[in-house]
């Protein structure tokens, strides 16, 4: 796959993830913020586990073989899932996206710069730091201007 049709891809995941937490936001405004979650982990795990089934090839190691620390991963989604369950409705599905944003791409720029979890480093640079400040900058005005209109 080329990297263009992959950074679409991903671009196209992240609108997904936008659309998922409106949803879910109003839902858990109807339904309760624990259950709009769990409804989300039900079904997304029945897909997941139909998709192993049919499409998944055979790895040499399974989920119980590798290291504990990396399925820590699964708690930091429900972590998410209930905070944006929450926040949407509160905070709107724009604000609360690049709020997300805003944490994913500082703790992104510190795990690359460290090369944490086994990643390999990748300098911090000065045009880094400003994406960062530009974001920032942006979440500002974004919630600000939900704020008059509301």
């Amino acid at each position: 796959m080329s990297l263009v049709i992959l950074l679409a891809v991903v671009v196209l995941a992240g609108a997904v993830l936008s659309v998922q937490a409106a949803i879910n936001g109003r839902l858990g405004e109807s339904v309760g913020v624990l259950r709009s979650s769990l409804l989300t982990f039900v079904v997304g795990a029945v897909s997941t586990g139909l998709l192993i089934l049919f499409f998944e090839p055979a790895h040499a190691v399974s989920l119980l073989d590798v290291p504990k620390w990396q399925l820590t991963g699964a708690l930091f989604g429900v972590v998410y899932m209930m905070v944006m369950v929450g926040a949407v409705p509160v905070v709107g599905t724009a604000v609360a996206t690049v709020a997300v944003i805003v944490g994913q791409l500082g703790m992104g720029m510190l795990i690359d710069n460290f090369g944490w979890l086994g990643n390999p480093a990748i300098e911090l640079s000065g045009s880094r730091i400003l994406a960062m400040g530009c974001l920032g900058v942006a979440l500002v005005f974004m919630y600000r201007s939900s704020r008059q209109a509301g």
